[in-house]
C-alpha cells in the first residue's frame, strides 16, 4: 500500500533534475539573492560577440552547477543543501526543494548517473534581466529514485532520454542562476 501511495505522490519526482519536476510551489520562502526583475528591453544596449560568448559560458556553467547541486541535494535528501542557492533561482529553486522534501518524507532518494548534453539556443543580453535559453538531452536511465532503507527502485520511477529546457538569468549580483526549466518527457532525444 505504501509503495502505491508513494508512486502516486511521486509522479513529479521521476525527474527531479530534469530541469524542474512538475511539482507546485509551497513552503517557506527560500533564501535567494535578489530576484530578477521582469524582462524588458534595454534602450541603450549594444552586445558584442565576446559578451554573448561570455554569457553562453556562464549560463552553461550555472546549468552544470545546477545539475551537480541538485544531484548532491537529492543524494543527501537535503532540500536546504547550500549549493542549491548558488546555482538556482526561483521559481525553480522552490520546485526542486519541494521535490527533494517529498522524496525524503516518503523515504526515497535519487542515486546513480545522470548524463547531460546541453546547448545554448538563445542569448538575450538586451533584456533586463539578461537571459540565456538552454536545451538539453537528458539521459536519466541510470539515475534512479530508490528507497533509502533498502535501495530498491521506487516503482514507476523509470528514467528515459528526453528533451529538457532551462533559462539562465543574470541576477543583480552578477551571477547566472537557473530559474526556469521543464522536462519534456514526451519528447525523446
Amino acid at each position: 500500500m505504501r509503495a502505491r501511495q508513494f508512486r502516486r505522490r511521486s509522479a513529479g519526482l521521476v525527474v527531479i533534475v530534469a530541469v524542474g519536476a512538475t511539482v507546485g510551489c509551497g513552503g517557506a520562502a527560500p533564501e535567494v539573492a535578489d530576484a530578477p526583475p521582469p524582462a524588458r528591453p534595454s534602450a541603450t544596449a549594444t552586445v558584442s560577440a565576446a559578451d554573448e560568448e561570455a554569457a553562453r559560458e556562464a549560463a552553461l556553467a550555472a546549468y552544470a552547477g545546477y545539475l551537480d547541486a541538485t544531484r548532491a541535494a537529492s543524494r543527501e535528501s537535503d532540500p536546504r543543501h547550500p549549493e542549491l542557492t548558488r546555482y538556482l533561482g526561483d521559481p525553480l529553486l522552490t520546485r526542486v526543494r519541494v521535490t527533494i522534501r517529498q522524496a525524503k518524507e516518503n523515504g526515497a532518494m535519487r542515486t546513480g548517473k545522470l548524463v547531460s548534453d546541453p546547448t545554448v539556443t538563445s542569448v538575450s543580453l538586451e533584456t533586463d534581466p539578461p537571459t540565456v535559453d538552454i536545451q538539453d538531452c537528458l539521459d536519466t536511465t541510470g539515475y534512479r529514485l530508490v528507497y533509502t532503507h533498502n535501495k530498491k527502485v521506487v516503482p514507476g520511477s523509470r528514467g528515459s532520454r528526453h528533451l529538457a529546457t532551462a533559462t539562465a538569468t543574470r541576477y543583480p549580483d552578477g551571477k547566472w542562476r537557473i530559474n526556469a526549466g521543464a522536462a519534456h518527457q514526451d519528447q525523446p532525444c
